[in-house]
């Protein structure tokens, strides 16, 4: 046994230092006030350095370092093939690969838990901006149904549409108004002042489609990137949504409200449609659970256009579906829940008692 630990002793070590730091980490985490220092004086601002760093290219650094990661693991697995069939010492190969596999995740893992995992255990948006979500009658919720629909409606005139009647919106350019896009929430949103960067256009977008991703934000480069292949009614929303990302807000309920929420107070034509509809879908959403026959009273309000859009967007996922989505969304939800976020993915859907709470 003495041989064995000596002869991949790098490897055992980087292991045993890799689980250590985990363990720390997960004992620390409960200490609001440690978590708090930690993201406010070291992870937020190397991260905000390491985005700035990243804008001098329009590329986004992390899907290189995504595509850089996938050739490097086929190569080395290659060649860990390529040794296992031709060479001696078989088991001693494979469990150098196996040991080598286990502990770049790790790293990787415990990466993500220091860059990212400690702002779900720091004070949240709610707790920064005094906006408490709260639940709602289902009458202040038709309510406010009926006014999102509303300002949907007059703002669809507002921006360009194609030969089809769906929105247009030039998505270079949508990106580019995004660094002045929460300049408007500032007065009535203090917590959310912060120097902002553009926006990345993810080249590989179809491949988040295929995990059934809008965008995402990655703490390594800092960088708030954004899928461009799916209907672009959503994507000024969903820029400033990733944008949430990077003022230290973790949980997904709270960066769409900001998202709604700032979108909805923008000068931008594109962003405050895109806002209201956002917002909107989640609020008909939870109507139409609460009262079918108010949902569809509402729904009949709509322009043609906006349904067109809502059309567009569902009729796109859904023919994206795919096995692999449902398990992309699983191993999502398994990281979401293992950082203290109770809800996973579902707790997309708890914006609405947010939006109660501002709005109603």
């Amino acid at each position: 046994m003495r041989a064995w630990f000596l002869r991949h002793k790098k490897l055992h070590i980087w292991l045993m230092v890799t689980l250590l730091f985990l363990a720390t980490y997960f004992a620390l985490r409960r200490s609001r006030t440690l978590m708090n220092a930690l993201a406010n004086y070291v992870t937020t601002p190397l991260k905000r350095g390491m985005a700035s760093l990243c804008s001098l290219t329009e590329i986004s650094v992390a899907e290189v370092l995504y595509i850089a990661l996938a050739a490097v693991t086929i190569f080395y697995a290659a060649n860990v093939v390529r040794a296992l069939v031709a060479g001696p010492h078989r088991g001693r190969t494979l469990y150098r690969f196996v040991l080598t596999v286990l502990c770049t995740g790790l790293t990787i893992y415990a990466g993500f838990c220091l860059l990212w995992g400690v702002n779900y255990h720091t004070d949240s948006f709610q707790d920064r901006s005094g906006i408490v979500a709260r639940q709602g009658t289902a009458e202040e919720l038709r309510t406010l149904t009926e006014r999102f629909a509303a300002e949907l409606s007059r703002a669809a005139n507002t921006v360009p549409r194609d030969e089809n009647g769906l929105f247009a919106g030039d998505r270079r350019e949508i990106l580019a108004a995004a660094v002045s896009v929460y300049e408007n929430a500032y007065e009535a949103i203090p917590c959310l002042r912060w120097p902002d960067v553009t926006p990345k256009a993810f080249c590989c977008s179809r491949a988040m489609t295929a995990m059934d991703f809008t965008g995402f934000y990655f703490p390594f480069t800092g960088e708030a990137n954004v899928n461009i292949d799916c209907p672009a009614a959503f994507l000024p929303s969903t820029a400033v949504h990733e944008m949430a990302h990077q003022r230290q807000i973790a949980s997904e309920q709270e960066c769409n409200f900001v998202a709604i929420a700032v979108s909805t107070m923008s000068d931008d034509p594109l962003y405050r449609y895109s806002g209201w509809l956002m917002g909107y879908v989640h609020l008909s959403n939870a109507l139409y659970s609460a009262d079918r026959e108010a949902w569809q009273t509402v729904r009949d309000t709509l322009p043609a256009a906006v349904v067109a859009d809502i059309h567009a967007n569902n009729e796109y996922w859904a023919a994206n579906h795919t096995s692999f989505t449902e398990a992309t969304q699983k191993v999502y939800d398994s990281f979401i829940k293992t950082n203290g976020d109770p809800n996973g993915v579902k707790s997309y859907g708890m914006v609405v008692d947010m939006l109660l709470a501002y709005y109603g």
